[in-house]
């Protein structure tokens, strides 16, 4: 099997799973785990302005989308010549069938199963004593946050947290007085770099709140990321339990 993945997470779920880069054939230049790997993979272009014809010439069996991360115009071109699969991750369970259907896929059954017993053991096993209100921002200029149709929220929702934009969808933007009612706000490492900075720039009209930089891999990337992130998510909450 030749396989092109177009998506960070998904390339990273491959190699959990125990594909070779004999396998993976292709990836986006945002790939970037496992990093020891990718490195000897052709890269396609980004996950929203792929290299058609580079891919053409790789001549993949599979490619494998996401609904979200990639062009619709682009994967529809690519499904002329090629078998694609698109998926479309939002919640927990969407992300229990993405790996199960992975596992299926290549014959890695078992060990998607173990990653995905492992996913739920650390969503179960890292939760807050009690619910916090929280702002969860991936942008800036213009500020914007997550809804509830995205795998961000129900990340959050499943630890604890109650995202203060829940009565919205995808990614909204939103002004600096709109974070008025969260008690936490959660700047993300990804896909906006945030910084210590930028917790400054918020401090100056949030004085009293708590503002901090979040790992935006162990909130946005589904498959089987989050089964690696159990120490982070129980330092993170410790913060917020103690």
């Amino acid at each position: 099997m030749k396989v092109i993945s177009l998506v960070p997470s998904i390339t990273e779920a491959l190699f959990d799973l125990g594909l070779t880069e004999n396998e993976i054939i292709g990836r986006t230049k945002f790939c970037i785990h496992p990093e020891e790997k990718v490195k000897n993979i052709e890269i396609i272009g980004g996950t929203k302005n792929l290299n058609i014809e580079k891919i053409k010439s790789l001549k993949p069996n599979l490619i494998l989308a996401n609904k979200e991360e990639n062009v619709k115009e682009q994967v529809e071109s690519l499904k002329e010549d090629f078998k694609v699969i698109v998926y479309n991750t939002e919640t927990i369970e969407d992300n229990y069938y993405l790996v199960k259907n992975l596992g299926l896929l290549f014959n890695k059954e078992e060990r998607a199963q173990a990653f995905n017993l492992k996913v739920y053991e650390v969503l179960h096993q890292t939760k807050l004593k009690s619910s916090l209100k929280a702002a969860y921002l991936i942008w800036k200029n213009p500020y914007m946050t997550v809804g509830s149709d995205t795998f961000i929220h129900n990340v959050l929702s499943e630890i604890g947290f109650e995202n203060i934009f829940k009565n919205t969808t995808r990614y909204p933007e939103i002004q600096v007085e709109d974070l008025a009612e969260a008690e936490v706000i959660m700047l993300s490492s990804e896909p906006f770099p945030f910084k210590e900075k930028h917790i400054a720039e918020l401090k100056e009209f949030y004085p009293d709140k708590k503002i901090m930089i979040v790992d935006g891999e162990a909130f946005s990337w589904y498959g089987t990321h989050i089964a690696k992130c159990e120490n982070y998510f129980k330092e993170l909450i410790a913060d917020f339990n103690d």
